[in-house]
């Protein structure tokens, strides 16, 4: 995991999200929740390493919470 919260709970952007996707892809990693603020980042992600992984952005802790700890 990386990132950042605000005092508010709010999802801060992160650096590096291309290369921390191809981390998660060699540790077979099938889901990763990122800041809505780099879902444009998402297009410098070559396809075949996005291939099998399923992005969440989320702008606020509560969606992290309830895609990381379903009920």
């Amino acid at each position: 995991m990386t990132g950042e919260l605000s005092l508010t709970g709010q999802v801060l952007p992160i650096g590096g999200l291309r290369e921390k996707t191809v981390a998660a892809k060699r540790n077979k990693i099938r889901e990763i929740i990122i800041p809505k603020a780099n879902e444009k980042d998402l297009e410098e992600i070559p396809e075949h390493v996005k291939k099998g992984i399923l992005f969440y952005p989320v702008e606020r802790m509560e969606e992290v919470l309830a895609i990381a700890l379903p009920e």
